[in-house]
């Protein structure tokens, strides 16, 4: 079982973003583990202060550091360790595939999600494990992006999608996005499905949808396409 904590001002945020869908039943199952902890529960004052104006100047607020602390500790004091604990920011390493599989196994995450102007540096760099972004762009806080790297590391755990299968074969497991997809009905606004798909021949599909993500990675991430290429050279 994999078991998420999100040091959060927005719990309900977090709780109803993930609490639907297939993230929402694998947390009933039993499968995922999700708590939001308010960081203002550790405030230590009647008003629920955790922000503070920065030294040396400057607009906007800081989140304070001991409330940040207090609520980490809680965490790790329950759960009887130290687990990695992830600083959700737009300075971290951008977050990808294979970091998401690599998240996924670990038994406990922490995510840290910040506010205002940030967070101050000190208890960053007491508590946090890993800096990670989910791209070059500021947001109003780091709900979002811990929902993002949640429901990619959950779909990574064993038993939460019911196809075990369709982790493997999605974009980016092998450098390439995935090929197209089509459904009932056969031809729909005089757009007829690929009569490949229709052959009933697997071997053939195969080299099908191989072709086409390598054609979709060329034409839309000519990045990835370039580094399918070069592992591909011996």
């Amino acid at each position: 079982m994999n078991r998420y904590y999100v040091l959060t001002l927005f719990p309900e945020m977090i709780l109803n973003g993930l609490g639907t869908s297939i993230t929402g039943r694998a947390i009933e199952k039993g499968t995922i583990g999700l708590e939001a902890i308010n960081i203002r529960d550790y405030a230590g004052n009647k008003h629920g202060k955790v922000d503070d104006y920065p030294y040396g100047g400057g607009a906007g607020m800081v989140m304070q550091a001991e409330p940040v602390y207090q609520a980490w500790k809680a965490v790790t004091e329950r759960i009887g360790r130290k687990p990695r604990t992830v600083y959700v920011t737009p300075q971290g390493s951008v977050f990808h595939q294979a970091m998401a599989e690599e998240f996924a196994k670990e038994e406990d995450l922490i995510f840290l999600c910040g506010h205002y102007e940030g967070v101050d540096e000190r208890v960053l760099e007491e508590i946090v494990t890993d800096y990670v972004s989910i791209g070059d762009y500021v947001l109003t806080g780091g709900e979002l992006p811990a929902m993002v790297m949640i429901d990619a590391i959950s779909r990574m755990v064993p038993g939460v999608l019911s196809n075990e299968t369709s982790a493997e074969f999605e974009s980016f497991q092998d450098g390439l996005l995935e090929y197209p997809q089509y459904s009932r009905p056969e031809e729909w606004r005089g757009k007829k499905v690929p009569p490949i798909l229709l052959s009933g021949h697997h071997a053939n599909v195969e080299k099908w949808r191989l072709e086409q993500s390598i054609l979709r990675t060329r034409e839309r991430r000519p990045d990835l396409y370039e580094a399918y290429l070069r592992k591909q050279t011996p």
